[in-house]
């Protein structure tokens, strides 16, 4: 199963960057995306930066997934 997942941009460097959810940092490709920022949000899947959206939206699908999670974790 593949997923992407929403992320803060901390750091760019060219075409590659840094981006942190709940204190995971990973390096990411921004190659696909024009006009990244520092602070920006985007969705990220097997390492490359694939969609721009903000803040709000990104909270929103952060939610939904921990969500999801703490109800697996409640299955078990």
């Amino acid at each position: 199963m593949c997923l992407a997942v929403p992320m803060k941009v901390i750091e760019i460097n060219g075409y590659l960057g840094t981006a942190e959810v709940g204190g995971v940092k990973r390096k990411i490709n921004l190659m696909l995306l024009d006009d990244i920022k520092l602070g920006d949000y985007v969705i990220v899947h097997a390492g490359s930066a694939i969609q721009k959206l903000d803040e709000a939206e990104a909270e929103k699908t952060l939610s939904l997934l921990r969500e999801m999670v703490d109800k697996t974790d409640n299955l078990c």
